[in-house]
């Protein structure tokens, strides 16, 4: 085992007992405490010198008129990380709190960002050109029962592993396996004639419209296993030479303004602004058939999305807690990350067909063009 991974195995088991005392006694430690006690020393465990102000700052603010971020840390002088703290009895899951810290993170022009209450831990990228939602790398739970994936991701912030380039090599793996399987299952979810030639060619005696109809009883899903780059040291990369800055072409800007543009636009599709603009009518019903069980929830006028009397921030949250309560995992274990664009489908008035949310998403997004 590395010594950072050792120091940080120690310093977690000594957080978790922390964490267990506090919520045995239900008090509120409040937000200073947290740092304190959950926080510091980890960052301690992870090779941060906390005390050394050219690696660590607290309340940074680059410019006075600025918000203050509660950690920054700094290689060589250059801020590559943001952490932004709140207190252990908060729930992560405001979309307020995750907005503020990639916003930090924009203003500094920095990549990674992290929002954490002590005991769960929220790995963002803030580059990212994907909505808020999928800006999301990681996030895990102290206090939960899988050791080894809690310490591998941990490991991943400490000050050895940022020095490299291993968390953009796994976030970039991260998204492309993530927009692999959601091109797969939306392929799986049409009438796709090659697709329907290739299963038929492979399933000997099986005509189209059954393959067809097999399709469309089947719920589909892939997942990736997580890469184990993390049992062994990553030695860096060679150094290239640095070759000439060449000039932009104007196709090439036209084609950067383009992705800022596609960026801020994706941006903006959240529920709340779909109600606004009325292409989403609330309360409006959603429904969806997964591993043959029906699952139903609701937008509320709010843009929430309230599933099992739970009000969720996003379609994502309230379509990842549908597929917890379907699989019935241990209440420790986190719902699976889902898209609940497409996850979730509502019955289309004028057709009487069932439409993913996507579809709507797409009208509004045209609707800015």
């Amino acid at each position: 085992m590395e010594p950072t991974t050792a120091k940080v195995t120690a310093a977690v088991e000594v957080i978790r007992k922390r964490i267990q005392q506090v919520r045995d006694r239900k008090e509120l430690i409040g937000e200073q405490n947290t740092k304190a006690a959950l926080i510091d020393p980890l960052l301690s465990a992870m090779g941060w010198e906390l005390q050394e102000i050219d690696e660590v700052r607290r309340e940074y603010r680059r410019k006075p008129q600025d918000n203050p971020v509660d950690y920054t840390l700094f290689l060589n002088r250059t801020a590559c990380l943001l952490i932004e703290a709140k207190s252990l009895e908060k729930d992560l899951g405001d979309r307020k709190w995750i907005s503020q810290n990639i916003s930090y993170a924009a203003v500094l022009g920095v990549k990674w960002c992290v929002l954490t209450n002590g005991d769960e831990y929220r790995i963002y990228n803030s580059h990212a050109e994907v909505d808020v939602d999928e800006k999301l790398f990681r996030k895990v739970r102290i206090s939960d029962s899988e050791p080894k994936f809690i310490i591998d991701t941990l490991v991943l912030l400490s000050k050895e592993k940022m020095r490299g380039s291993l968390l953009d090599e796994l976030w970039k793996a991260h998204f492309i396996d993530r927009r692999v399987r959601l091109a797969f299952e939306r392929l799986l979810g049409e009438d796709d004639a090659i697709l329907i030639r290739a299963i038929c060619k492979q399933a000997n005696g099986v005509t189209p419209s059954e393959a067809r109809a097999s399709l469309k009883r089947a719920i589909i899903t892939i997942d990736f296993p997580l890469p184990k780059v993390l049992e062994q040291p990553v030695a860096p990369p060679p150094i290239p030479p640095i070759p000439p800055k060449p000039t932009p072409s104007i196709a090439r800007r036209e084609a950067g303004k383009k992705a800022r543009e596609t960026m801020t636009a994706m941006a903006e599709a959240t529920l709340p602004n779909l109600i606004a603009a009325g292409f989403v009518k609330a309360p409006l019903e959603l429904e969806r058939t997964y591993k043959g069980v029906r699952v139903t929830a609701s937008i509320q006028s709010s843009g929430t999305v309230c599933f099992g009397g739970e009000d969720c921030v996003t379609l994502s949250a309230a379509g990842g807690v549908a597929r917890k309560s379907v699989l019935a995992t241990p209440p420790s274990e986190p719902p699976p990350a889902t898209n609940g664009w497409i996850f979730w489908q509502f019955r289309d008035p004028k057709t009487g067909n069932l439409r993913d949310m996507d579809s709507l998403r797409q009208e509004f997004l045209a609707s800015k063009k």
